[in-house]
């Protein structure tokens, strides 16, 4: 975790649309660039819902929202920083088309700004992106281009191809005309919910972050703005212990829309200078943050925009309410949707594996499974082992896969067994 002191920024607009072929060398957006990019986003994108959560409002004892970018136009924020970006161009920009990289967000973000606008776009994207990525980027009208196993590697490939054919690259979060973009999330969040105290942010590059704060500390110097990262792809805290952007190797988390080994120059000096916190939240928290927003919000978010709500789950008195938790995005593949909510279920209590011995007998086991059906277990997979050397001539073991309804209703399936005379496997 980082804090620092937080100085307003000015609002004399130093940048405007269409900004600096340098980003290492421009200056971030300041409150006026902010605005511009809310009147050029009118009727482009939505202003999200604000939606309160009754559970987490419960644990903080205040008032929680969700700020529902998952229900974005594209599933996520990105639409927002991609159109000022690409609006911002010259006739000659324009005509020479813009290319991108992405995994899914900011490819679906360029490919709909673009066609928006009536620019060409070429997205270049990792050979595993998920499918329904790959699709819905070709439908807002992109060149789709599948290149390496990383986007480290489709990065490279999308410079390369901007170099040889003069697009512009567009990229997805270290430019001024983005965070630009992205900062009319705050701007809507101090409009509905004018009494906030607390916005919380997922942190990848620092695009969303940067813009957040810059809107928010301009107009709201008293709010706090604390970005959240995931444990295993966590640049930030490094990087604001050594005053610069400082690379990671291997990142590695489910989150892959927050999936970044090092910030971005323009948006670590913002986030360095406003952001008043940057922490870090496990794999575990995530996939529980996510299955949260499903069951409870019946809101569907992938990893990186759970990742504020983790971070509130985890630590609920560190956040002063009310608070604004942004939502990011909702484009989770089914696939992995599938293995993060058994790994959600598993990490809130809501599965529970066993492995116990009994005597091997006829209607042992229908005996155990009356036993678990007794205390509302619902069995999901069983394994019967019989020939092992570790048993004796009349035993068998028992290894069981269960839902259960949470932490407590697991200790009573336990106590139930251990009471019905078996022996529980440590």
């Amino acid at each position: 975790m980082a804090a620092r002191k937080t100085p307003v920024p000015g609002t004399n607009s130093s940048a405007s649309p269409g900004l600096p072929a340098s980003p290492s060398d421009a200056q971030g957006p300041t409150l006026d660039d902010v605005r511009a990019a809310q009147k050029m986003l009118s009727g482009v994108s939505r202003v999200t819902a604000l939606e309160g959560s009754r559970h987490l409002t419960a644990l903080l004892g205040s008032p929680v929202h969700f700020k529902c970018e998952n229900l974005q136009r594209t599933g996520s924020f990105k639409l927002r920083g991609a159109y000022v970006r690409i609006a911002g161009l010259s006739p000659a920009e324009r005509a020479a088309g813009v290319v991108a990289a992405s995994a899914g967000n900011h490819a679906q973000g360029v490919a709909l700004a673009a066609s928006l606008l009536g620019v060409r776009s070429t997205v270049f994207m990792p050979q595993g992106a998920p499918l329904p990525k790959i699709a819905a980027t070709r439908d807002y009208g992109a060149d789709v281009r599948l290149h390496g196993q990383i986007v480290d590697e489709t990065m490279r490939a999308a410079q390369e191809y901007a170099r040889q054919t003069g697009a512009v690259f567009i990229h997805p979060f270290d430019h001024p005309d983005i965070i630009a973009g992205q900062g009319t999330v705050g701007l809507e969040i101090l409009e509905q919910c004018p009494e906030v105290r607390t916005v919380v942010v997922g942190v990848g590059g620092g695009g969303l972050a940067a813009g957040v704060a810059v809107a928010v500390k301009a107009l709201r110097p008293d709010v706090r703005v604390v970005g959240v990262q995931a444990a295993g792809a966590a640049a930030y805290p490094p990087s604001l212990a050594a005053g610069h952007p400082v690379a990671i190797e291997s990142p590695t988390t489910m989150a892959d829309g927050i999936k970044v080994g090092r910030p971005g120059d323009v948006p670590f000096r913002i986030v360095d200078e406003l952001v008043d916190e940057v922490r870090t939240v496990s794999e575990d928290a995530l996939a529980a943050a996510l299955l949260l927003c499903l069951e409870r919000a019946k809101l569907v978010v992938e990893p990186a925009g759970a990742c504020p709500v983790a971070a509130l789950l985890a630590e609920p008195e560190a956040f002063e309410g009310p608070v604004v938790a942004v939502l990011s995005g909702g484009n989770v593949d089914p696939l992995l949707m599938q293995r993060i909510l058994r790994h959600g279920m598993a990490a809130a209590g809501r599965y529970l594996s066993l492995r116990l011995r009994l005597t091997d007998r006829p209607g042992a086991l229908a005996t155990l499974l009356a036993a678990l059906s007794a205390v509302d277990a619902n069995v999901l997979d069983v394994g019967h082992v019989r020939t092992d050397p570790r048993l004796g001539l009349t035993e068998a073991e028992v290894e069981l896969q269960l839902e259960t309804k949470g932490p407590l209703h697991c200790d009573e399936v336990r106590e139930a067994l251990r009471e019905a005379g078996y022996t529980v496997m440590p």
